[in-house]
């Protein structure tokens, strides 16, 4: 019997992209690295390699026993493992220790890209969207909190010892300046990285942070993410401090919701194709939001899949408590609640921001595997594209002013409530299946584990007000 390898029989390494990529490590002086690839939750993973072995890694010598981890299949001690072959293009020297260089991996299972991987699951609806000749480009708004953990008591404090006296500290000069022992390493971190950070604030939540940085397409937005995760983490850990990722870590403050703004260029000429055309455009003519006929398509079909979208985009059991109009907050929650899209309206899941042409989709959390979350709008988005799609008459309005008859009469139905509800929108979703294949099956029973942790356990706070009620 031959031996079974991971990686093609007939694998190459690139030898100029080697030669660059060891070189510059050798000038800062990289001692370890690492090829990633991330879990069902987009967690990274990988093994530490020397570099002094970093061909043998770039041929795929580092294998792995996916059925270790949570949602990556070949469960089971007879499976055999997959390799995770860098990426050379995606080098990157950790800002916070030179020694260390990061590469994003691909996974390859019996000769061939292994079907689970998330990254794999992306490239393939990039691959379908340069078929039509488009690319996704993406922008990012990442939100979350930093907060000090008392080691004994587990009590979480702010990073500003100034207590904020009003409703919503969102872009208060003193308590980011009261935070800057963690703004400030961040910023230069990605500034050192190239990312072209736009600016950093004190967000609406107490020791809730975002970071604005420049678009790009959507696999390397997607990889930037995930370091971005792991970075906080590192710059959160050097002062003693925890970066949380949870979407909603606190009953009576705003939820992390990661924004993803997308739109389509033209892979012949770069173009935006999301800016209005020349001459006629029917769908902005008729809404009266110029974008084009292309971007109306988009958007219609991501409101079209919304429901399984959001079992994805929002993934898990606290995102739905996050995608809510108020509940304990004194204000409005900003997150939207409503299928439906608006002129630069907050309220709605799809904002056309009046700034920029692009689609704005504002469910997605700061939880998201990114890889998955683009994955699945990419698909949606071409869906209605392919179908000329017409995602119906804007709503410009405040929706969270609408009683639920008024939205029964425009025709508007709400996001899912909970995980569940999103899970069962996801499994009936036949697009679901032309996006993660065999995976969905792993994707929806690794979740309905997840909803049935949190629906079953039950809440002291809630025992303790109810033990006596009736």
């Amino acid at each position: 019997m031959e031996p079974i390898f991971a990686i093609p029989e007939n694998f190459t390494v690139d030898p100029a992209k080697f030669a660059a990529a060891k070189a510059k490590m050798d000038e800062a002086g990289v001692e370890f690295c690492f090829s990633t690839y991330v879990d069902i939750h987009g967690v990274p993973k990988a093994k530490t390699t020397p570099v002094s072995v970093f061909e043998k890694m770039c041929h795929g010598s580092e294998l792995f026993t996916l059925g270790a981890m949570e949602g990556m299949g070949l469960v089971g001690p007879h499976e055999d493992e997959a390799a995770a072959v860098p990426d050379l293009d995606t080098l990157t020297i950790c800002p916070w220790d030179k020694s260390l260089a990061w590469f994003f991996g691909d996974l390859y299972y019996h000769g061939a890209p292994y079907p689970h991987d998330s990254r794999q699951i992306l490239k393939r609806q990039i691959a379908r969207a340069a078929s039509l000749g488009l690319q996704l480009n993406m922008g990012l708004e990442t939100e979350f909190y930093v907060v000090f953990v008392h080691p004994e008591t587990g009590e979480r404090t702010t990073l500003s010892p100034t207590k904020y006296p009003g409703v919503c500290p969102a872009y208060d000069v003193k308590q980011t300046l009261d935070s800057m022992e963690f703004l400030a390493p961040m910023a230069r971190y990605m500034e050192e990285l190239g990312w072209g950070l736009y600016s950093m604030d004190q967000e609406g939540g107490h020791s809730q942070y975002e970071f604005d940085f420049k678009y790009g397409d959507a696999l390397t937005l997607a990889d930037r993410f995930i370091f971005l995760r792991i970075m906080a983490k590192q710059a959160a850990d050097s002062i003693g401090a925890t970066a949380t990722f949870m979407p909603k870590p606190y009953a009576n403050d705003f939820r992390s919701a990661c924004h993803f703004n997308m739109s389509l260029a033209s892979t012949e000429t770069g173009a935006n194709v999301f800016a209005p055309e020349e001459g006629t455009n029917a769908l902005a003519e008729k809404y009266g939001i110029p974008l084009s006929n292309l971007a109306y398509h988009f958007t219609a079909g991501i409101l079209k899949h919304a429901k399984a979208i959001t079992a994805v985009t929002s993934p898990t059991y606290n995102s739905y408590q996050g995608l809510i109009a108020q509940g304990d907050m004194p204000d409005i929650s900003w997150a939207p609640v409503m299928m439906a899209y608006g002129r630069n309206n907050r309220s709605a899941m799809m904002r056309f921001p009046l700034n920029r042409y692009c689609v704005e989709n504002r469910a997605p959390d700061i939880s998201c595997n990114p890889y998955l979350a683009a994955a699945v709008q990419l698909a949606a988005g071409l869906d209605g594209i392919e179908q000329a799609l017409d995602p119906g008459i804007p709503l410009n309005t405040n929706c969270y002013d609408l009683t639920r008859a008024q939205l029964k009469e425009s025709g508007v139905d709400l996001l899912p409530r909970t995980l569940l509800h999103a899970l069962e929108a996801f499994e009936e979703d036949p697009l679901m299946d032309r996006v993660f294949g065999d995976f969905k099956g792993i994707y929806l029973a690794q979740k309905m584990r997840e909803w049935n942790e949190g629906y079953y356990a039950i809440n002291e706070a809630h025992l303790q007000k109810r033990l006596n009620y009736v």
